[in-house]
């Protein structure tokens, strides 16, 4: 079976909160063939880790990284890849995310009212403008 894994299926076999939902969802995962994530799904993955679950940027970067070396999951690696990168640097992983995409659909300059995910992009070697 080939599925495209809701960011609570990822949730649960994460965090394993809930005894029940947990094997549903840690059978599913490993009985597919393939688990689809997109990457709105990882975006989901991290804010719930950061907000609902108060991980910090290491934790949420170690459970990223885990779903990114599991072997049967098909996303999209080098946006996630600035993501955690992103992270590592001490910013939001969702706005390494928005950066990349939009360079992939074409736009030239990440532009934004957030002056940290400006500055973090731009050290690393990104066009980004601050607006005020």
């Amino acid at each position: 079976m080939r599925i495209t894994a809701d960011t609570n299926i990822l949730i649960r076999a994460a965090i394993r909160d809930d005894p029940k939902q947990t094997a549903s969802a840690l059978k599913l995962l490993k009985d597919a063939e393939l688990i689809a994530v997109s990457l709105s799904c990882l975006c989901e993955f991290a804010w719930v880790l950061g907000r609902v679950y108060k991980f910090g940027a290491e934790d949420i970067h170690i459970a990223l990284t885990a779903l990114l070396n599991t072997t049967n999951m098909a996303l999209n690696r080098p946006a996630a890849e600035a993501g955690l990168a992103m992270l590592k640097a001490g910013g939001d992983f969702a706005d390494a995310i928005l950066a990349f995409e939009g360079q992939w659909l074409g736009g030239e300059i990440f532009a934004s009212f957030d002056k940290q995910a400006v500055a973090l992009l731009t050290r690393q070697g990104q066009a980004a403008m601050l607006l005020s």
